[in-house]
């Protein structure tokens, strides 16, 4: 799979640090632009709108942000509110809270705001989110869905998305609540052959069809592109799903990963990559004899 957008996503496994070095929401501010970012937080997945925003901000305010906007949008119609609009269309970096992702969708899915944001990512800013804000990234997200149990159909629940990272399938608070199986059903019932399941202060950064990992945690990378069996065809929704030849990779930070080619980015193949071109770059030219 790749992306052909040009913006950058920050996709936090919920309860990143806001306390200590923020090493998450500073990876955040400074690829926004640093001390000129212009950063709208929007609150439309939690109950506590007020509370949450003026937390967030507090934070950006700490790290040197001057121009913080909260954006809070309850109802369908305040996503055709022109000041949120304008604000959207002025920032650099828009971060969405945690709380519910069926909120996000169902308050701004095919809305004025989605169109703005989709517009402003294909022009190249950042787009954050912790939480229901990491969830809702794909195309096709989980809503609600068991942990620590194993692969059945039942146990996962997936709605539309709101499609910045399309034809993938995001989990969050991965290893904390023991979501390995409700991924799993996840990815093996949708036309995709990547998950992600990013542990709690742990992000993915998403740029030019690669990723980083930072943070505490670790990004458990599922792939299904080479499964040899399955029996998803032959079962009941309550019965337990088979899934043989499923990939598995474990990114703590500092590792990166290729969309594109679906692999680890591994410094030993950047450094057997680079002597190649150098060498070839250094290999005298032969005339052939006329």
């Amino acid at each position: 799979m790749a992306t052909d957008s040009s913006g950058q996503l920050v996709i936090i496994g919920g309860a990143e640090d806001k306390e200590g070095d923020c090493t998450i929401l500073r990876e955040f501010v400074r690829r926004s632009g640093g001390l000129q970012a212009r950063i709208v937080v929007m609150t439309v997945a939690t109950e506590l709108p007020r509370e949450v925003g003026d937390n967030y901000t507090r934070v950006f305010e700490r790290l040197g942000v001057e121009n913080v906007r909260i954006v809070d949008t309850v109802y369908r119609e305040d996503a055709t509110d022109a000041s949120a609009l304008e604000a959207i269309e002025k920032a650099t970096g828009v971060f969405f809270t945690g709380g519910d992702q069926a909120r996000i969708t169902s308050v701004l899915k095919d809305t004025e705001i989605d169109q703005a944001l989709h517009k402003r990512f294909s022009e190249g800013i950042v787009i954050g989110g912790t939480s229901a804000g990491a969830a809702m990234m794909p195309d096709m997200m989980i809503v609600e869905g068991d942990g620590e149990t194993n692969p059945r159909v039942e146990i996962v629940t997936m709605e539309p998305g709101m499609a910045f990272l399309p034809g993938v399938v995001i989990d969050q608070h991965f290893a904390q609540r023991g979501r390995i199986g409700r991924l799993l059903s996840a990815v093996a019932q949708q036309p995709v052959v990547l998950g992600f399941g990013i542990d709690e202060n742990t992000a993915i950064v998403v740029n030019n069809n690669q990723l980083e990992v930072i943070g505490e945690g670790a990004v458990t990378v599922i792939d299904v592109s080479d499964i040899t069996h399955t029996n998803l065809g032959q079962i009941l929704k309550d019965e337990d799903l088979a899934l043989c030849g499923v990939k598995l990779h474990i990114l703590p930070h500092g590792y990166r990963f290729d969309l594109s080619t679906r692999k680890p980015i591994l410094e030993d193949d950047a450094a057997n990559t680079n002597q190649t071109q150098n060498a070839s770059e250094q290999m005298p030219l032969v005339e052939s004899a006329s």
